[in-house]
């Protein structure tokens, strides 16, 4: 299943400037999706991020890799119309700067679940290189 910037605002309540997927390349539902994030020196972060020499946020680059991991828990019927929170970052390690003019594509793999709780590998690449890789925990909410 591949998803566009549209389909994917229908099923993440994030917005801009924080819905940070442009695309759904592939997605399983409840096992994995590859999403795509272009990285553009119009964004906002880039305003302080540095002035001097732009530089993506860690910390957002992993938000894209858990929006990545939520549309795939929120492509299963049973969590349709769902929210998905962050439960938990282990493990993170950031392996390269990413910059404007990166396209960084987003991997994000559900290795577990315990009820409303998932549990999944997550990894970001530029040009096949690895940038950033994580283990993220998922707590899908309830309805919106």
């Amino acid at each position: 299943m591949e998803l566009n910037s549209n389909q994917i605002q229908e099923i993440l309540p994030h917005r801009y400037p924080f819905l940070l997927v442009d695309r759904i390349i592939a997605c399983e539902p409840g096992q994995r999706a590859t999403g795509i994030k272009c990285v553009s020196a119009n964004e906002m972060q880039f305003m302080g991020h540095f002035p001097q020499k732009h530089v993506m946020p860690g910390v957002l680059i992993i938000e894209a890799l858990a929006q990545t991991g939520a549309v795939v828990l929120l492509t299963q019927e049973e969590n349709k119309g769902k929210i998905v929170l962050f439960g938990g970052i282990r493990n993170a390690k950031f392996r390269r700067q990413v910059v404007p003019g990166d396209v960084l594509e987003l991997r994000c793999e559900i290795t577990a679940r315990k009820g409303a709780v998932g549990f999944g590998k997550a990894e970001a690449y530029v040009d096949g290189q690895l940038a950033v890789c994580a283990e993220l925990t998922f707590a899908i909410d309830c309805e919106v």
